[in-house]
């Protein structure tokens, strides 16, 4: 996996995706959770052809600035780049756009993760308790 794999994926802002309902505020505009989702999915689908049989990546960090809000009904666009792999520690620079501009923008982070060794891992937190 190099540097400077992009990916770029689109969605319509609904009702379902805006502040109001996902309970991070209590108008109707494109949420940020929504935004940061749509960053860590297109961060996801980036690398995704990389991967090895049984492999997945979790995030693990985002720095992010959610800077203009988006109406319901609009189209917004994420863009991401891979700009730095460390081992199975890699950074995106991510970026959203609605139909008038930059919304958001800012750094994420994921590791790469054996699958089913990781969900046996967390879910083992059961067993002590």
């Amino acid at each position: 996996m190099e540097t400077g794999s992009k990916k770029c994926v689109e969605e319509e802002v609904t009702k379902e995706r805006t502040a109001k309902h996902v309970g991070s505020g209590s108008l109707e505009v494109y949420a940020t959770p929504s935004m940061i989702a749509l960053m860590e999915y297109t961060s996801t689908e980036c690398i995704k052809e990389f991967l090895e049989e049984g492999q997945t990546s979790v995030g693990t960090a985002l720095n992010v600035k959610h800077v203009s809000a988006t109406p319901v009904g609009m189209k917004v666009r994420c863009e991401s780049e891979l700009i730095k792999v460390d081992g199975r520690a890699l950074t995106f620079s991510v970026k959203v756009y609605d139909e008038k501009g930059l919304i958001g923008e800012g750094e994420h982070q994921r590791f790469i993760v054996d699958g089913e060794k990781f969900i046996k891992k967390t879910y083992g937190k059961f067993d002590s308790i």
